[in-house]
């Protein structure tokens, strides 16, 4: 495998297959370096079961996806509660909407099409394709997954809906020794790039830089020399929306694509140029 990495290193901020991506990066001669910006995501049963009866017993008039992940986990948990065929059936009946192709593609196993899908990967991108549908009155059930939407949440309610919403995981930080480290050596500049694979990575970071009053310093970095890599569109959104425009996003969104990419970008950028 071409050494497009030498010398450069990586920092992961996921805790997901940070292995498999850090053989990547040492076989592209790189120096993988695992610092997560995220802990554990757990399941919330409770959350679930309670969205469930929620959604069956009051079915909404639309219902509304955003992670594959998240779509089975809750199927997952109708199945436990023997009510799987009932909770397909509620969907079907409804206007369905999804954003991310691994959801849609989770949505055509259950044989169910939705009527909306974004047109870019992003919360945006679904709201841009919800278009003339009229939402006054309307019961919408919202399927999250590791974090609130806000932003999602209060669009629909300004176009008057009614909305519910079930969290299959949450997302929880790290610890803050694992931050520090992370921020300090991206302030430092002993980091070639950061490589972030989800939202919350992205925001559990910059709130912790915020606390320390080191939040000018680490964007600073990021624009002056710390490359920030991107898993894929809705990632790059999350570190635009905090002030970080990724450089690196590749077209797949995948981990090894990812790495790949940034591979193809240190190969048109070498480090001893760019220093």
């Amino acid at each position: 495998m071409a050494q497009h990495l030498a010398g450069v290193r990586v920092a992961l901020t996921g805790p997901r297959k940070s292995k498999e991506m850090s053989i990547l990066v040492e076989k592209m001669g790189g120096v993988p370096l695992v610092r997560p910006a995220q802990g554990t995501v757990f399941l919330d049963d409770r959350n679930i079961r309670d969205g469930l009866v929620s959604w069956i017993s009051d079915p909404p008039d639309w219902a509304i996806f955003t992670t594959g992940m998240g779509l089975d986990a809750l199927f997952n948990m109708a199945e436990d509660m023997d009510v799987a065929t009932q909770l397909r059936d509620v969907i079907a009946a409804s206007c369905i909407a999804a954003r991310g192709y691994k959801t849609v593609n989770a949505l055509k196993k259950l044989k169910l099409t939705p009527l909306v899908r974004d047109d870019d990967g992003s919360t945006d991108g679904l709201i841009r394709e919800f278009g003339s549908h009229d939402l006054a009155g309307k019961k919408v059930m919202l399927q999250l997954h590791g974090e609130t939407a806000p932003k999602l949440v209060a669009w629909l309610e300004e176009q008057g809906a009614v909305v519910r919403q079930v969290l299959p995981y949450r997302h929880v930080p790290p610890e803050a020794a694992e931050l520090e480290q992370l921020l300090n050596e991206i302030i430092r500049h002993e980091l070639h790039a950061v490589a972030f694979t989800s939202g919350p990575q992205v925001r559990f970071l910059t709130e912790y830089a915020a606390a320390q009053g080191k939040l000018q310093q680490m964007l600073t970095a990021f624009k002056e020399g710390v490359v920030p890599a991107s898993v894929g569109k809705v990632t790059a959104n999350a570190m635009r929306e905090e002030g970080i425009e990724a450089i690196v996003v590749p077209e797949e969104e995948k981990m090894g694509a990812l790495i790949v990419e940034l591979g193809r970008y240190f190969a048109a950028h070498p480090v001893g140029v760019r220093e």
